[in-house]
Parts: structure tokens; sequence; C-alpha cells
């Protein structure tokens, strides 16, 4: 049981990792003051804002996953479960 745990929390933490890597490798175009935006930028902007969020809430979620088993496995060695 505890190899399944521990298994469980790399693959949790790896996952949190690689979705927060991904989120931030997007970068946005920068917009000049002088600029003038047209609907096509607007567009881009605001379908990179939300690929990065989603891909951030995505991460979190992975780490409350492995926080959690974290807590799971400490609770199960206290109760000497393991």
């Amino acid at each position: 049981m505890i190899g399944v745990i521990d298994l469980l929390i790399i693959l949790s933490a790896a996952l949190s990792a690689w979705f927060w890597w991904k989120a931030s490798g997007r970068r946005l175009r920068r917009v000049e003051r002088n600029e003038e935006l047209d609907s096509r930028d607007l567009n881009r902007i605001i379908v990179a804002i939300n690929r990065s969020q989603i891909l951030n809430a995505r991460a979190a979620i992975s780490t409350a996953v492995s926080a959690a088993l974290i807590a799971l496995h400490y609770l199960m060695s206290f109760l000497g479960l393991l």
C-alpha cells in the first residue's frame, strides 16, 4: 500500500510541475502604447490568458492531490497502518 501511495505522490507532483511549465511557457505579445488593437489581437490575448488559467488550475489541483496523498501517507504511518 505504501508503494502505491508513494507512486501516486510522485506522479501528481510531476503532473503539477508539467502543467505549470506549460502555463509559464506561453508568452503574450507585447502591445505598444500607440498601437491600435483589432478584434484578432484581442482574441489572441484572451485565448492565451484563458489557456494559461486552465493550465494553472490543473496544476493547482494536482498539487492539492499531491499534498492530500502526502497527508494520507503520514496519517497512515502515524496510525501504524503501514
